[in-house]
């Protein structure tokens, strides 16, 4: 037998993670954290059977377009898997240099720089730009990387309701405050599907002073010309100080982006924890978001596609009187409205070979527990007729 004084003492670190109700729950009910094969479009395996991805964001496709995985491929066997460095040090190259100058020309912006994650792309602009002793007036369904960042940048935080420009109005005229002002918004709310009513929420912070900072992670490649974003999508670029999102959707790659004037992005170099002390993109991403950058530009029927697919299936939902929550876009949510309801609709969508995502509270606001499911350019019709099908079968499970 052990002496007491050769045991090991509890910790209570390990004890609180082995007795975490969440994490015992996720494991109970697998919700998340699956893992698919080799994908056919928006067709993939999934535990001996196809399943049709619904949830995904890859908006127009173009993960498996073979002019985006040429570039990919070529560019790894030229430059390698990686550039092992952070970007203000050793890992910066040409290829880095020619996808932000692209990127920036494509939104008509000065200077971009990119990161190796859109969480912190659109992190690193609330954690740096906004200071202790600035206001900043925040959607409250601001994403969770935004919301890190104000915590990160010490700033007074007023929120006002989504979305609401009255509320934003009052929240504004109730701050007397000298200190400077930043607006925080997101082009399009991927849980809601909400486009930003961005002309109203401008005109109402701009006499305040704010600089203004748009996450389009969800409206790039989706709204305005070619897919240029919810900016462009309201013909405001030369009122919008940053906007920042990701490589990953509409790209088809991985990392973020942050565009703006010089000023903006230089200063952005220097003061942005994130941005120094972060690797570098490999370069088979930067080539592969390069190269669907330059598809949404010479094949416009990617984005044609995927706005007849989203018409459809919000008719769809809609003659099925499931609540949409005021979608407007590709992210469509399914509000249920419980838990409870959410797993039994997401487990009989599964049986019926639809692959969704659960989005419950708090990640939502309480009552608004949901489903998520997002259109693809690449949904094909028949697809969208085995979709319908299961959402009929989901709906008699309730």
């Amino acid at each position: 037998m052990a002496l007491p004084f050769f045991s090991r003492s509890k910790n209570p670190v390990l004890e609180r993670c082995r007795d975490d109700y969440l994490t015992k729950m996720r494991l109970k009910y697998a919700p998340y954290y699956h893992a698919l094969g080799v994908p056919h479009g928006t067709t993939l395996p999934y535990e001996g059977h196809d399943v049709i991805m619904l949830s995904s964001n890859d908006y127009l496709g173009l993960s498996t377009h073979p002019k985006v995985i040429e570039a990919a491929r070529n560019a790894t066997l030229e430059w390698g898997t990686s550039t092992t460095g952070a970007r203000s040090s050793n890992g910066s190259r040409t290829f880095h240099l020619e996808l932000e100058e692209r990127l920036a020309a494509f939104l008509e912006r000065e200077a971009c720089h990119v990161h190796s994650a859109g969480y912190l792309s659109c992190l690193t602009c609330l954690a740096t730009f906004p200071q202790k002793g600035d206001v900043v007036f925040a959607d409250k369904n601001l994403h969770s990387c935004m919301w890190d960042g104000l915590r990160l940048s010490h700033a007074t935080v007023e929120r006002f309701s989504h979305n609401n420009p009255d509320d934003l109005r009052e929240v504004a005229a109730a701050t007397h405050s000298p200190a400077p002002k930043i607006l925080a918004l997101e082009g399009v709310y991927s849980m809601e599907g909400h486009t930003c009513r961005l002309p109203e929420l401008l005109a109402i912070g701009e006499p305040h002073g704010c600089f203004s900072i748009v996450d389009d992670a969800h409206g790039f490649g989706v709204l305005g010309r070619q897919g240029r974003g919810t900016v462009d999508h309201f013909q405001l670029n030369d009122r919008v100080d940053i906007i920042c999102g990701s490589l990953s959707k509409s790209l088809a790659s991985v990392g973020g982006f942050v565009a703006g004037s010089r000023d903006l992005i230089e200063y952005l170099r220097s003061n942005s924890k994130q941005t120094i002390f972060s690797a570098a993109i490999p370069p088979g991403q930067a080539a592969a978001a390069q190269a669907a950058l330059e598809i949404m530009q010479t094949e416009p029927w990617h984005h044609e596609r995927l706005w007849a697919n989203t018409r459809r299936y919000r008719a769809m939902l809609q003659d099925l009187k499931l609540d949409i929550w005021g979608s407007e876009t590709p992210a469509i949510p399914i509000v249920l409205g419980s838990k409870e309801r959410v797993y039994i609709f997401w487990r009989a969508l599964l049986e019926k070979g639809v692959f969704t995502v659960m989005s419950i509270a708090p990640a939502v606001p309480a009552g608004k527990d949901l489903i998520r499911t997002a259109i693809s350019a690449t949904h094909t019709d028949e697809q969208m007729d085995k979709i319908h099908d299961a959402l009929v079968y989901a709906l008699k499970k309730l």
